[in-house]
């Protein structure tokens, strides 16, 4: 198992370029490498932010993003182009920039295409196991003030789960209630996992996570990356790693 470090950045904006920057010589050493390159995404501002920052970097055009995978950790079950969804608002940051073949983009289905989340979770499963290369090069996961993951919320029955790879998710507590998350098992087959956190309301997340909670406090303890784990921070949202409780 990899060792948990924590890099920490001056703000939000120098956060997201960074770890831009990050991930384009992860795809390029991936490509090199194995001739592919498999990304899962987050949602949310940093989400969207570091897609940004990835779609505007000045060596994409160096990158063969033919040979890219994208996929998401979770999805909120939603219709498709809803801009609550995490795949519109990664469209919207530019994926389209990064990902010149659509199919290359790989969505969960909503409620427009599926009749339930359970049938969405089992489609995505699918398509991870048909077009997937079985590991992630590198997984993007923000952190919720609550300490979840993905769609995997502290103390929810979901958060932990024997299924290997995606999970239907209701009754959130945070909204909307119905998602369709990878489980922990499949987010911690990554070669990289990265917690990217920005902002003093998560301060008290960081440092739960960074110390090593229990799951009843924060799932970030469930995933882990095979090569690598680090938590890319703002100076903010650090403010209280290394502090007692």
């Amino acid at each position: 198992m990899s060792t948990r470090d924590v890099v920490v950045h001056p703000d939000g904006p120098s956060l997201a370029a960074r770890t831009g920057d990050r991930l384009l010589v992860t795809v390029i050493d991936a490509l090199d490498a194995r001739g592919r390159a498999d990304i899962a995404l987050t949602g949310g501002s940093m989400g969207s932010a570091v897609v940004a920052a990835l779609a505007q970097h000045p060596s994409k055009e160096h990158v063969d993003w033919s040979r890219v995978h994208f996929w998401w950790g979770d999805e909120r079950y939603l219709p498709a182009g809803d801009p609550d969804r995490n795949d519109a608002q990664g469209d919207a940051a530019g994926l389209g920039a990064v990902a010149p073949e659509s199919d290359h983009v790989h969505r969960v289905a909503g409620p427009d295409t599926t009749g339930s989340a359970e049938e969405a979770a089992r489609l995505y499963e699918e398509a991870l196991r048909t077009h997937g290369s079985g590991v992630f090069d590198a997984v993007l996961l923000g952190v919720g003030g609550d300490g979840h993951v993905a769609s995997l919320f502290p103390g929810h029955p979901r958060q932990r789960s024997n299924d290997t790879i995606a999970v239907a998710v209701h009754h959130s507590p945070k909204p909307p209630p119905t998602r369709v998350s990878l489980t922990a098992e499949c987010l911690s087959r990554a070669r990289k996992v990265w917690f990217v956190v920005s902002g003093p309301e998560k301060a008290e997340a960081v440092r739960d996570g960074v110390t090593g909670a229990p799951a009843s406090r924060s799932s970030t303890g469930l995933v882990h990356g095979q090569e690598e784990t680090l938590w890319l921070v703002d100076q903010a949202a650090a403010r209280l790693v290394g502090s007692p409780d």
